[in-house]
């Protein structure tokens, strides 16, 4: 079938996180989709770090697999080691991260992709769009090839109009020995976009055979790894490579500070803003002054390569001052650098411009997904890319677009917060954007989204039969507990292990298990608790589950009670064509809020900064409420 004959149900501009997961989804769900890539050896390119995961990223990475998509498999075939992080503070804030290979991270998508029926892929650089009036029909290619598409996805990463800076030097590109992408910012802007720029940054690559890590403290894996992916498919880690951590100095800081006037975020060359989170080492260095160190985490890039990623020293310093500086540091005295740290500009579109499905306002049938919106980060693209995907599809299938509430997911926050809210700096997903973070936990994605993902026909049978299972022992267990009756002796011999204020009569151990000083396994031993989950094949997932309802059924609770009252504002909807300029009693900063970001429900609207409670108060009355 001829590019110049087919007309596409959805072109995907850009084969990066966001790409591939946007592919992948519209496809599955049965849309004829072509994936257009500068270089198909670079699909899902990790550009940064090699890692996913993290701080509420881990949550993201857990939903997408729990949607039906790769993210977490890939991770979990590619990774070299697991970490749960803030596995000392409570569930909420429970995090999964894992290091990858990052040549087989890449590699290990690219299969996923080529093994998707409805797929096509073509090697090339889009461009410009193809518009007639507010609707998109296609795209035109470098070659000079227009190919036509029901919709159009573009996830163009750092690509559009890139420019990357190491110290007095500047050159167009998109990453590192990459090309930058021109034409589409162009096209969108004559269409009435408003567009901006923002900067981010990557650190040197040295050879780890030039470290010396026994300057270093070592940073291994957990001892009993878990993974990503809900699916038995793939397996935790049996084996981990190490990460390493070391510290800049007054020293370091000094010889940096050398090259201050030579950088292009000090000398005026790069006006854009970048990452708040994940500042450069130049930046950490100058806004945080009074600090004699900072730390640096030594990565390894994959199982079988010396390339070592230096986090945390992100930089864009000329390169003899990273050379000095970095030779300071404790272990590198002696470092062979494999490429400089460098930083890059690249023009995003502010996300107001969009719905909640992520298709634009002004362009029908047009959709946004990862850095284009002004995210930063791997799995903030990813999971955009997912529900671009996905919104694409339904489209054409003339559906209902697939939504998710600040209640239901990470995923939800993150759209609601980019296209009520914009922003003006990389946008960065935390644990905190979540009002309803005891409810988002990495534990229960499955739960909460794969019935969603069902029902549309991208989660597969296998995913759905074992969320009902989880469920079912869930509450079995759970009813067990409540109904389990324990004699006082066999309490106090467990509570005096603990130090613990004994009981005078038997309780139920639902109770007793409840308390904060007490853990599943004190109680694991006991005869009838033993046989039942012997008997009914519970394993450490459903104990996982029961124990955070043991300890934090109450705030569950509460939290989904103020979800429910968040949701009856939600179905409060305001018609599209709502004129605000007529609402008088609204304020002036109200008014011209609204009717920019033209909210779909009170709800949202409340969320805009700039609405106060009063102008709520007034659109209720509006709306016959």
């Amino acid at each position: 079938m001829s590019l110049f004959s087919t007309t596409y149900d959805v072109i995907v501009v850009g084969g990066g996180h966001a790409g591939s997961e946007a592919a992948a989804a519209s496809a599955n769900m049965g849309a004829h989709t072509l994936l257009i890539t500068m270089s198909l050896q670079n699909i899902a390119q990790m550009s940064c770090n090699p890692a996913m995961g993290g701080i509420a990223k881990g949550q993201i990475v857990r939903e997408i697999d729990a949607l039906g998509g790769y993210s977490g498999i890939v991770t979990d075939k590619t990774a070299i080691q697991f970490k749960m992080l803030n596995k000392s503070k409570g569930p909420a804030m429970w995090s999964p991260r894992a290091q990858s290979d990052r040549m087989r991270f890449s590699e290990e998508w690219r299969k996923v992709l080529e093994q998707t029926d409805n797929l096509d892929f073509y090697q090339d650089s889009v461009n410009g769009l193809l518009f007639e009036e507010n609707k998109i029909v296609g795209v035109k290619t470098v070659l000079g090839l227009e190919i036509k598409s029901k919709t159009v996805i573009i996830t163009a990463g750092t690509f559009l109009n890139g420019l990357i800076h190491v110290g007095e030097k500047t050159f167009g590109g998109g990453r590192a020995g990459e090309g930058a992408s021109t034409g589409i910012t162009e096209d969108l802007v004559k269409m009435g976009f408003e567009s901006g720029r923002m900067k981010t940054g990557t650190p040197p690559r040295v050879d780890a055979r030039s470290l010396d890590f026994s300057k270093m403290i070592e940073q291994p894996g957990d001892e009993q790894p878990e993974k990503f992916s809900y699916l038995p498919s793939t397996k935790p880690l049996t084996k981990q490579r190490s990460c390493y951590l070391t510290y800049t100095s007054p020293e370091v800081h000094e010889l940096l500070r050398e090259g201050f006037d030579r950088s292009p975020m000090f000398n005026g060359r790069i006006q854009s803003t970048g990452p708040r989170y994940c500042p450069s080492i130049e930046d950490k260095i100058d806004r945080f002054a009074t600090k004699d160190r900072h730390q640096m985490f030594i990565e390894p890039e994959g199982w079988d390569t010396v390339e070592i990623y230096v986090n945390g020293f992100s930089t864009s310093l000329p390169e003899d001052i990273q050379d000095k500086a970095i030779r300071s540091v404790a272990g590198f005295e002696n470092v062979k650098f494999l490429r400089y740290g460098y930083a890059i500009e690249y023009d995003y579109f502010p996300p107001t411009q969009l719905t909640h499905s992520l298709e634009t306002k002004l362009v029908e049938n047009l959709f946004f997904a990862g850095q284009i919106n002004g995210t930063t980060g791997y799995e903030e693209a990813a999971s955009q890319g997912l529900m671009a995907g996905i919104n694409a599809a339904l489209k054409i299938q003339n559906k209902e677009p697939f939504i998710l509430k600040r209640n239901e997911a990470y995923i939800g926050v993150l759209i609601d917060d980019l296209i009520t809210k914009g922003t003006e700096e990389p946008y960065r997903m935390f644990t905190s954007r979540a009002e309803y973070r005891t409810l988002l936990r990495q534990d229960n994605a499955d739960l909460r989204l794969t019935p969603r993902s069902y029902e549309l026909g991208l989660a597969s049978e296998e995913r759905m039969n074992r969320v009902i299972e989880k469920k079912e022992k869930t509450e079995l267990l759970i009813y067990f507990l409540n109904n389990l009756s324990v004699k006082k002796e066999e309490l106090n011999g467990i509570l005096e292990k603990k130090n613990l204020a004994l009981v005078n009569q038997s309780m139920k151990l639902f109770k007793v298990a409840a308390r904060p000083q007490l853990n599943f396994s004190d109680f694991i031993h006991l005869d009838e608790l033993a046989q039942f989950i012997t008997q009914h094949n519970i394993d450490a997932e459903i104990i996982e589950q029961v124990e955070i309802y043991l300890k934090y059924s109450g705030y569950i609770e509460k939290e989904k009670n103020n979800a429910d009252k968040l949701n009856r504002l939600e179905n409060v909807t305001i018609p599209k064509t709502f004129d605000y300029s007529k609402v008088k009693s609204l304020s002036f900063e109200a008014r011209e809020k609204l009717n920019k970001i033209k909210p779909t429900s009170i709800s949202q609207a409340s969320r805009i900064s700039g609405v106060s409670p009063s102008d709520v108060s007034v659109l209720l009355v509006y709306m016959g409420r």
